[in-house]
C-alpha cells in the first residue's frame, strides 16, 4: 500500500515521540537511583512495626534506639525478648521481632571418666607456705560528670511540650508512609537545640541511618522524642534533662542542609508533633 506524505509524517512523529518518552523515562530512573545524581538517600524509619526476623545488637545500640528504629514500643520489645530492668543489652545479642521468646538449647552434662587407681603409693611431703603476692588495690575510674548545659525558659503546651528550636517549619509530619515521621525546623549552624519536655537521655549517637547525630529522650513509659541532624551533642546517655535545656547544636549531619528533625513517638508510633507543641 502506498503511504501518502501526511501519513509518513504522522508515523515518523509517533516514532519520535516514543523515543523521547523512552529516553525521558530512562533519565528519570537514573535520577532516582544514581548516588551521583544529587539525590540524597534517607532511610528515616520508613516502615511500620517489624514483626518478623531478628536484629543483632551492635556496639553503641540501646534498647530504646533499636525500638525506635524498628517501630516498637520499648516495653513491648523488652517483654518479647525477656529483657528485664535495667534493660541492659550487649553487642552480639539477638533481638527478635516475632513475638516469641528465645528457646533455651538443651545440653547434655559432661561427665568425667573415672579415675584409675595409682600404681604406686603417693609421696607425702609437707607443703611449704608461700607468701601472698603483693597486689595494689584496684581503683575504679571516675565516671565523667554529666555536662551542665543552660536551661532556657520556654512556653509549654497544655500537654507539657515546648518547641525544641526556633525557626521556620520546612517539613511537615506525614502518616501515609512517607519518609518524614516528624517535622523539620530550619535554623543556623550551631543554634541551640532544646529538650521539648523533661526526661532522661536514652540514646546519644549517630548509629541510626538518616538521622545524623541523634538524641532520643524518654519522657515516660509512653512518650519519647528524637532530635536529629545535630552538629554536636551536649548530653550523654542516662542524663536527666529539663524542658528548655540545651541538648545539642543544630547542624546538617545526615542531610543536605542545616535543620533540626524532631519527632514525638507514642508507644513507639510516630505522631504529629504539631498536635503537641504550643501554638506560635
Amino acid at each position: 500500500m502506498k503511504l501518502t506524505a501526511s501519513t509518513q509524517w504522522i508515523r515518523s512523529s509517533s516514532v519520535r515521540c516514543a523515543l523521547v518518552a523512552l529516553l525521558a523515562g530512562s533519565l528519570l530512573v537514573g535520577c532516582a537511583t544514581s548516588p551521583s545524581g544529587g539525590v540524597s538517600v534517607v532511610d528515616r524509619n520508613n516502615r511500620d512495626r517489624v514483626t518478623s526476623g531478628h536484629y543483632t545488637v551492635q556496639r553503641g545500640d540501646t534498647l530504646w534506639s533499636i525500638a525506635f528504629r524498628f517501630g516498637w514500643d520499648w516495653r513491648d520489645l523488652a517483654r518479647v525478648n525477656n529483657i528485664r530492668p535495667p534493660h541492659v543489652i550487649y553487642p552480639g545479642q539477638t533481638i527478635r521481632f516475632s513475638g516469641q521468646a528465645p528457646r533455651a538449647v538443651a545440653t547434655r552434662p559432661v561427665t568425667a571418666p573415672p579415675a584409675s587407681a595409682p600404681s604406686t603409693p603417693p609421696i607425702v611431703t609437707n607443703p611449704v607456705p608461700t607468701p601472698p603476692p603483693l597486689t595494689r588495690p584496684t581503683v575504679a575510674a571516675p565516671k565523667p560528670a554529666a555536662p551542665n548545659t543552660p536551661i532556657k525558659p520556654v512556653t509549654r503546651s497544655a500537654s507539657g511540650w515546648a518547641w525544641p528550636a526556633g525557626g521556620t517549619v520546612i517539613g511537615r509530619f506525614s502518616s501515609n508512609g512517607s519518609l518524614n515521621k516528624g517535622i523539620d525546623i530550619a535554623g543556623e549552624l550551631g543554634q541551640p537545640v532544646l529538650a521539648a519536655s523533661d526526661g532522661a537521655v536514652v540514646y546519644a549517637g549517630s548509629g541510626l541511618r538518616g538521622y545524623g547525630e541523634l538524641v532520643i529522650i524518654k519522657h515516660s513509659d509512653t512518650y519519647v522524642s528524637a532530635y536529629g541532624h545535630n552538629r554536636r551533642l551536649l548530653v550523654q546517655e542516662g542524663q536527666q534533662v529539663k524542658a528548655g535545656q540545651t541538648i545539642a547544636e543544630m547542624g546538617s549531619t545526615g542531610t543536605d542542609r542545616v535543620k533540626l528533625h524532631f519527632e514525638i513517638r507514642r508507644q513507639g508510633k510516630p505522631v504529629d508533633p504539631m498536635q503537641y507543641l504550643p501554638k506560635r
